[in-house]
């Protein structure tokens, strides 16, 4: 055999054996979709898209994103064939297996080349738009010699039935991200059966009334799925949806276009009758040398385009802003924290805002303080790109000098979202992978119930993606119960990896904005007021305090006989309490407690002198889950019990008893006790 003589099919049966071997021997994963979905990534990775595995970080690469990540071994197989130094084949060999690169879904971090991680259906076609959206808003401001590339995603069925998808398609499509190409594996089968069993959706009217250009395809026919994804680069206008009809299991003569191939191993006699019926003589994980040097020059395809490049970025006049905004990663310790733009250091002018909100003590609303430190925020650090999910004046994200960001002027920084709170959070997802970016947007902080799946991968990539979420109490009153979000609290702080501030004062909030811009592997979450607030910090001072997470707010002299834990709104009662006992011979110390998860990264020392060793009572307008591991009983807690009400928000903390005079009657009784 020659290498002239190696046709398409050997190279799209290297995947598809790759995969069922890798299956079949872990016991365990999805061999349909891979062996399905061969044919185009061939295609696709061999003739089209734009990468360098020796370089797997280019930023002008082409962006691949496997919606369907259950198809893990389709990417895992393509990565050892193009030559990805980390893909070697004992991975492949230990496919699901503990302490391998090669998990049963993609993940980014793990393996050199995976942009996203994904499983969750519809995630990745929702990362991809925001992919696709990064790159034309980059090539606004550096232009096509630095920025011009783009975004692949495949996807099945099951992506397209989940709702973010919707979402998504519609944004992608108002958009005009017409670099966006969609790889719809339409193989018609899911675990439960076909298609039809749960859908009758015309997907091809659906995305066209989105506004994409729509092409079937036979999805095993290589001509025409080659001369299909021409046309998709051609049209810069429109998102393009790359209908390919394809078999599930193609090639495997029994199972092949049924559901007994989608979520399960094929079985040896299956394997081997595959490998008869498609002529691949070869062992388990043995691909000839004359087929992988094929895939070999492939992954080098674009050597020459990604050196031509470094050479445009070299003598760029934007070489340098290029850089700072592809390399920026803000120091942990703040005082050193990013110094693009023209106003100076941002910890300088933090500090300037600080020492300006402790001399003129505001009554001030978080979300207020938020956009004013925003303000100071988003002129030095020119990478920030704010948005709201139809909530801009109530979430309070924009501000003066951004450009809104449309079909028609992608030059911008500010996004409306629109009503889609979960693509919301799924593009900042991947404005963030993309890189250049550091994204922030805003809803009510009940909403983060429906972005959980997109907050949750956010986490778990490590990614610096900031969630701006108000009215994060009963304090927003009259819009009621459906409105107040009681449990969400505990929700995002059992979350591994996610950083939820809730700040007591503008101070605290400023405090909280450098915090979440210097946490470059976890994303944030800012919950913040719609009541006003009284200034509690009122002595300034340099240290940022809330990087602690937790911290003496108010001491005592001497022993102290019972310490009040709170956040937020109850922060200030909390003090007010304090200073009534304090009165009445009851020496209590307030504890202000912004973010958990930054205490607890603190010593056991600092802990302890923080929490003392006196009787402990946490105060939230919450329910009180969590935080019994620092009073030390779920009964030393003031807060809520069940859902809210509907009333103005002072009779609703009367209502509730999350008042001064419950914390006073309550401590008083802890210390009886």
């Amino acid at each position: 055999m020659t290498t002239t003589a190696i046709t398409h099919d050997q190279l799209a049966n290297a995947i598809r054996f790759l995969a069922m071997d890798a299956i079949q021997t872990a016991n365990s994963g999805h061999p349909g979709a891979p062996m399905g979905l061969a044919d185009a990534a061939t295609v696709l990775f061999t003739k089209h898209i734009k990468l360098d595995p020796a370089q797997s970080n280019w930023a002008d690469r082409d962006r691949f994103v496997l919606s369907a990540g259950h198809a893990s071994m389709l990417q895992y197989a393509v990565h050892y064939l193009l030559g990805y130094k980390d893909m070697s084949i004992e991975q492949i060999k230990n496919f699901r297996q503990l302490g391998a690169i090669t998990a049963g879904h993609p993940e980014r971090g793990h393996v050199s080349g995976v942009e996203t991680t994904t499983g969750p259906l519809g995630q990745g076609i929702a990362n991809a738009v925001g992919l696709a959206l990064a790159e034309r808003i980059q090539n606004a401001k550096f232009g096509d010699d630095l920025v011009d590339h783009f975004t692949y995603v495949m996807a099945g069925d099951g992506c397209l039935m989940e709702g973010i998808s919707h979402e998504a398609i519609d944004m992608a499509g108002h958009l005009k991200l017409g670099k966006l190409i969609l790889l719809w594996d339409d193989n018609s089968i899911t675990i439960d059966g076909g298609t039809e069993l749960s859908t009758s959706m015309d997907q091809h009217k659906r995305f066209a009334a989105a506004g994409w250009q729509v092409k079937k395809v036979d999805g095993h026919d290589p001509r025409a799925i080659d001369l299909a994804i021409r046309a998709a680069k051609r049209n810069t206008t429109q998102p393009t949806l790359l209908a390919l009809k394809t078999v599930i299991g193609h090639g495997a003569p029994n199972k092949a276009g049924t559901n007994k191939v989608h979520g399960a191993p094929l079985g040896v006699d299956e394997i081997a009758a595959t490998r008869t019926a498609l002529n691949w003589p070869y062992p388990a994980f043995e691909i000839p040398d004359e087929i992988l040097s094929v895939w070999r020059k492939a992954g080098r395809r674009s050597i020459s385009k990604r050196r031509k490049w470094q050479n445009r970025l070299a003598a760029s006049k934007h070489n340098e802003q290029f850089l700072a905004v592809h390399t920026a990663k803000p120091s942990s310790t703040l005082g050193t924290l990013g110094t693009l733009g023209t106003l100076g250091t941002l910890a300088a002018s933090i500090d300037d805002l600080k020492a300006k909100i402790s001399q003129e003590k505001p009554a001030q609303a978080t979300r207020v303080a938020s956009q004013k430190a925003l303000e100071v925020i988003n002129p030095i650090l020119t990478h920030t790109l704010g948005g709201s999910a139809d909530l801009t004046g109530s979430n309070n994200t924009l501000t003066a000098g951004m450009n809104i960001i449309s079909a028609n002027n992608y030059d911008g920084r500010y996004l409306y979202y629109g009503v889609r709170e979960h693509a919301m959070a799924a593009l900042m997802n991947g404005l963030a992978l993309h890189g250049g970016f550091i994204p922030y947007g805003g809803t009510f902080l009940v909403f983060a119930g429906y972005m959980l799946g997109a907050m949750r991968l956010s986490a778990l990539m490590g990614i610096r993606v900031i969630y701006v979420l108000t009215h994060d109490s009963i304090g927003l009153g009259e819009d009621g119960p459906t409105h107040q979000p009681v449990e969400t609290l505990a929700t995002l702080r059992a979350m591994p990896n996610m950083l939820v501030f809730r700040p007591c004062d503008a101070v605290e909030t400023t405090e909280s904005w450098q915090c979440a811009l210097s946490e470059v592997t976890s994303p944030s979450t800012l919950a913040l007021t719609r009541q006003n607030l009284p200034t509690l910090r009122t002595k300034h001072q340099t240290e940022n305090l809330c990087a602690k997470g937790g911290y003496v707010l108010q001491s005592v002299t001497g022993k102290r006989d019972i310490t009040l834990l709170a956040t937020g709104s109850e922060v200030h009662l909390a003090v007010d309490a304090a200073n009534a006992l304090t009165k009445h011979g009851i020496a209590a110390v307030v504890v202000s407690m912004p973010c958990q998860e930054l205490f607890e990264r603190q010593s056991k020392t600092y802990r302890a002198s923080v929490l003392g060793s006196a009787p402990r009572l946490a105060i939230e307008a919450a329910i009180g889950f969590g935080w019994e591991r620092y009073t030390g009983s779920a009964e030393h807690f003031i807060g809520m019990h069940g859902f809210g009400a509907s009333a103005p928000a002072p009779a609703l903390f009367e209502h509730f008893g999350i008042t001064s005079e419950a914390i006073i009657a309550k401590a008083r009784d802890l210390l009886e006790k």
